[in-house]
């Protein structure tokens, strides 16, 4: 199993993200050559409330927010928009750590018309892709990291969310 998921909010149970983190976690290390059974990934399925005390202690930003990711280390490509080099196999199978906030995701998913499992199959993506090195602060990189998230999604037959 790939990913190894806490649920702190027993509504995760009933939006099915065991299920979820695993399909979506599994097609990004697929689409980017990395066999999913050499890895592993924690995600928490928690509240608005316990997201915003993590954003807050890790981010200094103490509100809610949808997803929140901590790479074991650091993967990120040194030059803006290169792709980040893979992890090595048979190395440290911990990519990292994913949390994930109920309220926020059905709040974002309802505003957007799409379904929460596709919505929440997205931000596990991201957040993967957060422990691979992918990120969205510099523009290259974004539109890198956009580009990789629309290809996967569309391999798992989910629609464009940008």
């Amino acid at each position: 199993m790939l990913t190894d998921v806490l649920i702190e909010d027993d509504r995760w149970q009933g939006a099915g993200l065991d299920a979820l983190a695993e399909r979506a976690a599994a097609a990004t290390l697929a689409h980017l050559g990395l066999d999913p059974a050499e890895w592993e990934i924690a995600v928490l399925g928690c509240d608005d409330a316990r997201i915003a005390t993590l954003n807050g202690d890790f981010r200094d930003r103490p509100a809610p927010t949808n997803v929140l990711s901590w790479p074991s280390r650091d993967r990120a490509a040194p030059t803006g928009g290169a792709v980040p080099a893979p992890p090595e196999p048979g190395t440290d199978p911990e990519l990292g750590d994913i949390a994930i906030a109920f309220e926020t995701c059905a709040r974002e998913a309802d505003a957007a018309g799409r379904s929460m499992a596709d919505h929440v199959t997205h931000l596990i993506v991201h957040a993967t892709l957060h422990l691979l090195g992918y990120d969205h602060i510099r523009d290259r990189d974004a539109t890198l990291m956009e580009a990789t998230e629309v290809e996967i999604l569309g391999k798992l037959g989910l629609p464009d969310p940008y």
